[in-house]
């Protein structure tokens, strides 16, 4: 077998076989193996036409089969399926190879992988890949990590077989080193949670409150996005709430189980926020949002509890209302993302990568689920401030919530009103209103602290750490 593939992919399920069938149709040579050999001859068979494949049998045929360096891309379950593929696929391997892991893995796998391939000269590359089965196949945004001697050799290929942004930018960046690339893949899928339920909370108030059908919702959502919330999500909720049930008739949305499920990124997100101290409340709640949804049981027995005396707008005040849902949704969408970025940047922090977010941000324009108009802002504010703590310091995003906000609550009144649950547009202006306090009940906090556990806490007025003598004559001492 001659050493004639540019690269070689190992787990031909869905994304893998996309992949794999994106680079042939890039112009390179493409070695593919499968646990199972039928599906990879299955794909050389149906797809041989579409590029230059090299089947291989087993893992020392697809090594050989590779130029070098060697760049062997694993597209298997993350966890111990990958530990398992490259445990196969390292001892073949010689210094200055790489093996590149596109799975959603979690980041703390990649560091550590990253750290013992690295001691035995190998590159590893942990790459996110966003898109679906269709971005894999017609150009998905890609975040790798790993070194930049990695990235000089590999880059140029991923650059090709990438999305392309509106201004013709491929969708793929050098993140930052070992798990820098899935740490920011992890974000971004937290992100897009945020998204998912801000737009379906959106959803409810436009069907609850303003009365509208799902076909009148889906015109809704179609108007939106001619506008500042053109976004694939938008665009693909049109599509789902237009979509009648041929069985029954029936809107589709109204046939489908409300029992949301995930796997398990959204989650990562939240506990790695937690752990590195970043408040992302929006994120929270669309994941905790997805849980409740799950418990059939509980649901089932609270079916009875008490609830306001709901009763749908008039005409014309339904379609004020579906304005104000447009500006709640819109300044909640810019929390989110606020939220998300300072979590990157503050894992970047914590890890010591280097990772540029307005880079990021110009990446997530095409190819990607949360793929958006809206992103070109978030670069270009962090093109033109690259120390910007927040994106609520850049001063469109600051004067567009302020134009945003009244709605914004008055929405949010009537969701309460109308007992209908909104917990991400609440936590979002919840987070803003927070941030813009003169003070927050903290100082209570620390003084009730201090009360039953010593805590001490620090002064306004002066430097220094103290505790109050609760127990005895309530007099300050220096702790």
């Amino acid at each position: 077998m001659s050493s004639s593939a540019q690269i070689g992919v190992t787990g031909l399920a869905v994304m893998g076989r996309n992949l794999a069938r994106n680079f042939a149709r890039n112009g390179y040579t493409v070695a593919v193996h499968n646990r199972t050999p039928s599906k990879m001859r299955a794909l050389v068979e149906e797809f041989g036409g579409e590029g230059e494949f090299v089947p291989a049998e087993t893992p020392e045929e697809l090594v050989a089969a590779l130029e070098r360096p060697r760049r062997v891309m694993i597209m298997v379950k993350a966890g111990d399926p990958t530990d398992a593929v490259i445990q196969e696929f390292a001892p073949l391997l010689e210094p200055g190879d790489m093996i590149i892991d596109g799975g959603n893995a979690h980041f703390a796998d990649t560091r550590r992988r990253e750290r013992e391939l690295r001691e035995r000269g190998i590159h590893f590359v942990g790459t996110g890949v966003s898109g679906g089965e269709e971005g894999a196949l017609h150009g998905p945004s890609i975040m790798p990590g790993g070194s930049a001697e990695a990235y000089a050799s590999l880059g140029p290929m991923l650059e090709k077989i990438s999305a392309k942004a509106a201004d013709g930018a491929p969708c793929v960046t050098h993140v930052g080193a070992d798990g820098a690339g899935h740490f920011v893949k992890m974000v971004h899928n937290g992100i897009e949670y945020a998204d998912m339920q801000l737009i379906g909370e959106a959803y409810q108030l436009l069907r609850d409150v303003a009365g509208y059908t799902p076909a009148q919702i889906a015109d809704i959502f179609r108007t939106w996005n001619t506008g500042r919330l053109d976004s694939y999500l938008i665009e693909i909720t049109a599509e789902v709430l237009s979509h009648v049930d041929a069985r029954t008739g029936r809107p589709f949305v109204d046939v489908v189980l409300d029992q949301a499920e995930q796997k398990g990124t959204g989650r990562w997100t939240v506990q790695i926020a937690l752990d590195l101290g970043v408040p992302v409340s929006g994120i929270a709640e669309a994941v905790f949002a997805r849980s409740l949804s799950g418990h059939a049981g509980l649901r089932e027995a609270s079916r009875g509890l008490a609830g306001p005396s709901a009763r749908p707008l008039g005409e014309k005040e339904a379609a004020a209302f579906a304005d104000r849902v447009e500006q709640a949704l819109y300044a909640s969408k810019i929390v989110s993302y606020t939220q998300g970025f300072h979590e990157i940047a503050a894992g970047g922090e914590e890890y010591g990568w280097d990772i540029d977010e307005g880079a990021v941000a110009a990446i997530w324009r095409g190819g990607c689920i949360i793929r958006a108009v809206f992103l070109d802002r978030i670069r270009s504010a962090y093109d033109a401030r690259p120390d910007l703590p927040s994106l609520l310091a850049d001063k469109g995003f600051a004067d567009e919530i302020a134009a945003a906000q009244d709605d914004w609550r008055a929405v949010l009144v009537a969701a309460v009103q109308q007992g209908v649950p909104t917990p991400g547009f609440s936590a979002a202006l919840a987070y803003y209103d927070a941030l813009r306090a003169d003070r927050l009940p903290a100082a209570l906090t620390q003084g009730q602290r201090d009360y039953f556990g010593a805590h001490t806490y620090k002064r306004t007025d002066t430097e220094g750490t103290f505790h109050t003598l609760w127990g005895g004559d309530r007099s300050e001492v220096e702790a």
